[in-house]
């Protein structure tokens, strides 16, 4: 499934394979290229959502956004790498008022290692964009009208992990 590419292993083991590469005196330039590619993903979901945004005439600027899932991949606690705080931290640059809410994640790390208090449970109708950035079980079994019903009137739901049938979200990844 398409996503934000993080964690561990997958995050990390090209930059390990690229330096032993180089060490040897061969540039890995697809490595290099898949990772510049991997690591400017917030930027480009983040601009997608600004568009989206500004074609259903809602300010961004001041706008709240709700991120649903901070861990790097579903059904796991794990933060290590996660890139999901790479969509915050874009966000931020908008004036954005960003919640992020993931029920797997304790509290005490996110705010340790990233700076990021998650939210207890997020309020209906409140957002004017939800981003499906996580597709942990609790998540996927809400379903689109669940989780539409976080938004405002008018907000823009953002799938990125593909787990809601295409008509019912309005950007995909």
């Amino acid at each position: 499934r398409p996503g934000l590419v993080g964690g561990h292993c997958i995050g990390v083991d090209p930059y390990y394979l690229t330096h032993k590469a180089q060490a040897i005196g061969y540039h890995p330039e697809i490595i290099l290229a898949g990772r510049r590619l991997n690591d400017s993903m917030g930027g480009y979901v983040v601009s997608q959502l600004v568009k989206a945004m500004t074609k259903q005439r809602i300010y961004v600027e001041g706008a709240r956004v709700l991120v649903m899932g901070l861990t790097f991949k579903e059904n796991c606690p794990d933060l290590r790498n996660t890139r999901v705080v790479d969509i915050v931290k874009e966000l931020g640059e908008y004036n954005v008022a960003v919640d992020v809410y993931d029920p797997w994640v304790e509290k005490e790390e996110a705010e340790h290692e990233y700076g990021i208090t998650p939210i207890e449970s997020p309020e209906a109708g409140k957002y004017d964009a939800v981003i499906l950035a996580v597709s942990h079980d609790e998540f996927v079994k809400m379903g689109a009208a669940e989780i539409r019903k976080l938004g405002k009137a008018k907000h823009i739901l953002y799938d990125l992990k593909y787990v809601l049938p295409a008509d019912a979200a309005d950007i995909r990844l």
